[in-house]
């Protein structure tokens, strides 16, 4: 099959062409359903989806390559992913499974996969789902009969989840007062974002909330939030949250306008914590494309940061290991696991909603704290070649350590998803970030 079948998140691609086929979406919910037996008895796995037209086709293929496995199939509909975790829990399912691609465009679509600790599965896990695809195992010895597995969907999904979320926010605190625009990103959170936030006593203005199966994240969301932005500014709204495609990310814009990622929602969200005694080992954990920025507006409070490779999963893995319970990334994963197991979207932004009340300051006052460092970015197509290997690019790394330590941070890693390599310069100076960013580029270009 070439290249490994699991990317940073799953696997992701093209709806219908290799590898986001219905037929492959057959095998892997054949493999996943042997992989997550555990023991004899009726076994039970959840799907959800966000709004693409090609859910349904995975849906359905999906849920026929684990019927015909015996393991039967509860279906939610549209809802966001820390959705599916959290009911998948409540539910006692033996795991789950979310497609959605995220932030990209509606003609990509990908396969989650979580197990029965609402966690998504480690790359280990992944690597057995492949093995037993490949090796043609999975089609060994099929159930017939009453063995063979039943689907059926459930009822209201979106309220189960509306009222877990919910659960989160301070009791008897309310956002009565409050003018919310909320962008959903035409995506799973269309109808979850909008009510919670309106059943705490927002009055909220919804944007990207009429999803049509081809919209999802076009103009709108986390990834473009500049028509949030722009409306917290005409309508004089308090702040502004805008949401990615399956409801595990955001960005929040105060009410003057200004952006922020998640750095500074992460800053923000880790001095409350701080200030509360509440961060355990006064740690977050973030991952290596991370502002400096972040790092220096915890360090007055005695707050550090440890960083992962890129990925949420490895955020979760890291605040696993180590007991700690807040960590994110610059896109706007936001993970606080006294809450729920993955990057929830809605929860985060409940928590700065909460600070904001319990402060009584506004969003752009908590934003004071981080102040961005200079970042430039640039991707080096790879075309044809293959991936450099990552000692190859933390060789490059290392030959300027010594030039811009105490001034800032390189980053340059093959990406998951593309077929390109990521070169990231933070740097005290933003002229120097952008020259070494070419420079760098221009070498990886070469190799």
């Amino acid at each position: 099959m070439g290249e490994r079948l699991f990317g940073t998140d799953g696997i992701r691609g093209k709806a219908n062409i290799h590898p986001m086929t219905a037929e492959m979406a057959l095998q892997v919910g054949r493999a996943a359903g042997r992989l997550f037996r555990n023991g004899s008895g009726r076994h039970t796995i959840l799907i959800g989806k966000d709004t693409r037209r090609s859910c349904y086709m995975l849906e359905n293929a999906l849920t026929a390559g684990l019927c015909s496995v015996g393991i039967n199939v509860l279906l939610t509909g549209p809802l966001p992913t820390p959705g599916v975790s959290y009911i998948m829990r409540s539910l006692r399912c033996d795991g789950a499974i979310m497609i959605s691609a995220s932030h990209n465009d509606y003609a990509d679509n990908g396969i989650k996969l979580f197990g029965r600790d609402g966690y998504k599965i480690a790359d280990e896990v992944e690597d057995e789902i492949e093995k037993l695809i490949t090796s043609g195992k999975v089609d060994d010895n099929p159930p017939t009969g009453t063995d063979i597995g039943i689907a059926r969907r459930i009822d209201d999904a979106v309220g189960r989840y509306i009222e877990f979320v919910k659960a989160s926010f301070p009791k008897g605190m309310r956002l009565d007062g409050m003018k919310i625009v909320v962008d959903c990103s035409n995506g799973a959170t269309y109808k979850a974002g909008p009510n919670t936030l309106r059943e705490l006593g927002a009055k909220v203005i919804a944007l990207g909330n009429d999803p049509d199966g081809m919209n999802i994240n076009e103009g709108v969301g986390s990834v473009h939030p500049e028509e949030m932005r722009a409306m917290v500014i005409r309508e004089r709204a308090d702040l502004g949250i805008a949401f990615d495609g399956d409801g595990d990310r955001l960005v929040m814009a105060d009410g003057n306008g200004r952006l922020l990622d998640g750095n500074a929602l992460l800053a923000i969200l880790g001095i409350d914590y701080l200030e509360r005694d509440a961060l355990p080992h006064n740690t977050l954990v973030t991952t290596i494309m991370a502002n400096g920025g972040l790092a220096r507006a915890l360090e007055p409070y005695g707050g550090k940061v440890v960083h992962t490779q890129v990925g949420d999963r490895y955020v979760v893995e890291a605040m696993r290991d180590q007991g700690l319970i807040v960590g994110g990334e610059s896109s706007g994963h936001m993970i606080i696991l006294e809450h729920n197991t993955t990057g929830d979207a809605i929860i985060a932004a409940l928590q700065v909603l909460a600070i904001i009340i319990r402060k009584e300051q506004s969003l752009a006052s908590l934003a004071h704290a981080y102040q961005e460092m200079p970042e430039s970015h640039q991707k080096v197509p790879l075309g044809k070649k293959a991936k450099p290997a990552q000692e190859v690019l933390d060789a490059l790394v290392d030959e300027i350590r010594e030039e811009i330590e105490g001034k800032g941070r390189v980053v340059i890693r093959p990406s998951g998803t593309e077929p390109i390599v990521r070169v990231m310069v933070q740097h005290q100076d933003a002229r120097a970030a952008r020259t070494l960013t070419k420079q760098l580029a221009d070498r990886v270009a070469a190799l």
